[in-house]
């Protein structure tokens, strides 16, 4: 067997066959790379992996119609059928040659990821995953291409038929599509030699099982195939080699009904055990917050897609499933738009976009939009996108799929209605972002109240947010939100250091409360509490019941903070202040507040510039609260966060979302929940990291490298080979 490998690998570099493959194949890849990854700064090697992933149906005719087809047109097999090597060996060791050719191809582009961690972040083990799936592929193709290699004496017919059969491998997705819209008896029976679909998920960070079954499978088939019509050619050539194993009808039947039956077994596993998600961001699993939601649910919940099984969005399909199986409460519907038109009036005024979701208990039920091509699917509640300013196209940045169903099964099964407001006329900010969508997610409805235009702040306010303002309040508005406190009211305000010395009212409500706030900015000289300045603080997140997994140092960002302190008792064994006075964030005891007079103060060259980030005289100095909580005798809360831009996206992604968990858990402390179920809220997932940086002339070089100089190497050497062999 051996000695058949390296004779079939070496006549496969003896000729320009070999070397024209990987040529071809560099080439076409080192171009998608240059592009996507270089130019554009995809980080993901998948993208050209992808735009490639028809190059088999040139390449695979080229590399394999010779492996049996020459051997049997020169009856040189028949030295081969009579040897004392089994067919299978025969069969294995010409695959495995051709194999090893295109492996060569696949060890070089497994550089690529390696080259691409030189210039930023690259997802190693989401390209690598698919690197491996495309290496599945390709085995897969080349060994449909020696089977029909052995079915004729042709070289020309055994390419043709190679091409044929791959190209209708790759284009059965979209031929059944075509065939039928919901599927059906035959499309299923198609769908089985669907060749690309299993790819995807390896392409986009999934370790797919049955992906790898599939290809291997079907690889061990076409190679099982190839061993029975040579099986049948040896029998004719020597009678006295007859065996059991000898070519048979019933021999293929077996064969293709134990893949088939395989194939099914795996199928019908859970997800869990056939899919495990490689992305750094684990787009594709649901996080253990909404595994241990689902095991509280008791209601029965049907999903709805409105969309046919054939032409579904595979990733939203993947997490569907998720939920069915972490919850027997869970059923997962398909709805063809073709066969129920009406469907979508009974949830929607509009008619609901493909795809789109509809969770339904009872008669409760929500909609989640998948978005309309029309907008380039930019008004998805699914999927975030952001403009792409150097292609003037919308771009997917997030998943949402399992923030939004989490939530609209919260909000089916439970009773509660929530309504915060928000103040107004101030110059306050308005809740955005991560913030806004956290509010969403547990369906919080919010509104405005102008203090100017009613008489008190509505009884159905569960919580006032008073979001960074730039001007002060009236004494009539600071009584208004003093008897919606002493009623038992929540007030949520965030505070700017840069309007601080013009709120004397907000500085009354604080002393209400007995808090004292910086003039202006606090800062840091401990390094371990900020984030490359001094006044982009880090605080320490103190340990409380809402605080939960959060504390500790370094989850909270929070830039340019006014700092707070309670005047209150200080008796830390005292129950009653462990229930008025919580600190949910901490500075060291080496901080620093500046006063509004050192901030403002204009410094000359021969100052120390670096005075600004030390504690100057007149600069108050100890440690310092930037968020914390005080509770009135009748249940009424203010809550007061130091910074108003930690609750900006941008300070959040700095943290990879943490500022918006512990907005979540601070909404928790002042806004009623169900107890026996508390809200879960899942934040947006990153769909793609940052993209990298490559300069013009690094561009230039690696492309020139991966895109013309290693193919047309191999190209060159190739025709060498052959032409000094043509002399002979």
């Amino acid at each position: 067997m051996t000695a058949i490998w390296k004779r079939e690998f070496n006549a496969l570099f003896r000729n320009v066959t070999g070397w024209l493959f990987i040529g071809l194949t560099l080439a076409l890849f080192g171009l998608y790379f240059f592009v996507y990854n270089l130019s554009y700064g995809y980080p993901y090697v998948s993208y050209s992996l992808s735009a490639i992933s028809f190059i088999f149906m040139v390449t695979v005719p080229l590399l394999t119609m010779r492996v049996f087809a020459e051997e049997r047109k020169n009856r040189t097999d028949q030295l081969l059928l009579t040897s004392p090597v089994s067919v299978g060996q025969i069969v294995l060791a010409k695959f495995l040659a051709v194999a090893a050719v295109y492996t060569i191809c696949i060890l070089v582009i497994g550089i690529a990821p390696l080259v691409l961690r030189l210039f930023g972040e690259a997802p190693l083990a989401e390209s690598y995953v698919g690197i491996f799936g495309f290496w599945l592929y390709g085995l897969s193709f080349i060994a449909i291409g020696v089977f029909l290699s052995a079915c004729t004496e042709s070289q020309v017919i055994a390419a043709v038929l190679t091409f044929i059969f791959i190209f209708l491998g790759y284009m059965m997705q979209s031929i059944c599509s075509v065939l039928s819209s919901s599927g059906n008896l035959l499309t299923k029976i198609l769908g089985c030699y669907d060749l690309y679909t299993p790819l995807s998920d390896f392409l986009e960070g999934t370790f797919s099982v049955a992906g790898t079954v599939y290809y291997l499978s079907l690889t061990a088939l076409a190679l099982f195939l190839t061993a029975q019509v040579l099986q049948k050619r040896r029998w004719q050539v020597s009678r006295k080699m007859w065996s059991f194993s000898v070519f048979s009808a019933g021999m293929i039947a077996a064969g293709v009904a134990a893949v088939i039956l395989l194939n099914f077994g795996v199928s019908k596993l859970p997800s869990k055990y056939t899919q495990i998600d490689a992305t750094s961001q684990k787009l594709y699993t649901i996080t253990d917050d909404t595994v241990s939601y689902l095991k509280t649910l008791k209601d029965d919940i049907v999903i709805y897609v409105y969309a046919a099984k054939n032409s579904k969005d595979e990733h939203v399909d993947q997490t569907l499933r998720l939920y069915e199986e972490n919850s027997d409460h869970i059923r997962v519907v398909y709805v063809d738009p073709a066969k129920q038109p009406d469907f979508s009036s009974d949830y929607s005024e509009n008619a609901l976009n493909a795809n789109s979701l509809v969770v339904v208990c009872g008669e409760k039920y929500k909609v989640i939009d998948y978005g309309s091509a029309d907008y380039s699917y930019a008004d998805s509640q699914i999927y975030e996108y952001e403009m792409d300013p150097s292609t003037y196209s919308y771009q997917a940045t997030g998943y949402d799929c399992e923030g939004q169903v989490t939530a609209a099964l919260q909000y089916v099964t439970s009773d509660l209605s929530t309504t915060v407001y928000e103040l107004k006329g101030h110059g306050e900010a308005a809740l955005s972002g991560n913030v806004a969508d956290v509010l969403e997610k547990r369906f919080i409805t919010t509104q405005e109240c102008d203090l100017l235009q009613t008489d008190a702040i509505p009884q159905d306010c569960e919580a006032l947010f008073i979001t960074a303002p730039t001007s002060d309040l009236s004494a009539d508005d600071l009584e208004k939100i003093r008897a919606y406190l002493n009623g038992g009211g929540h007030v949520i305000l965030s505070l700017n250091y840069q309007s601080m010395d013009q709120l004397e009212k907000i500085r009354e409500l604080l002393a209400d409360y007995q808090l004292e706030a910086t003039e202006a900015l606090v800062g840091e000289t401990d390094s371990s509490y900020y984030y490359q300045n001094p006044f982009y603080l880090l605080p320490m997140v103190e340990t409380t019941e809402a605080t939960g997994k959060l504390a500790g140092q370094s989850s909270v960002f929070t830039p340019y903070a006014v700092g707070l302190r309670y005047a209150g008792a200080l008796n830390l064994d005292s129950a009653a202040y462990e229930d008025s006075y919580v600190s949910y964030l901490s500075t060291s005891e080496a901080a620093f507040a500046k006063s509004q007079e050192n901030l403002k103060r204009e410094r000359t060259a021969q100052e120390d510039q670096s005075a600004m980030f030390t504690a100057e005289d007149g600069d108050a100095q100890g440690q310092f609260s930037l968020a914390c909580r005080v509770q009135n005798d009748n249940g009424g809360a203010l809550m007061v966060l130091g910074s108003a831009y930690m609750l900006d996206d941008s300070a959040d992604s700095i943290v990879s979302g943490r500022n918006a968990a512990f907005f979540q858990a601070m909404l928790g402390e002042m806004v009623e929940e169900d107890e026996a179920a508390p809200a879960v809220v899942i934040a947006a997932k990153d769909y793609s990291v940052s993209a990298i940086t490559v300069s013009q002339r690094t561009i230039v070089l690696y492309g020139l490298l991966w895109g013309i100089l290693m193919p047309l190497a191999s190209i060159v050497i190739g025709i060498i080979i052959w032409a000094r062999r043509r002399k002979k």
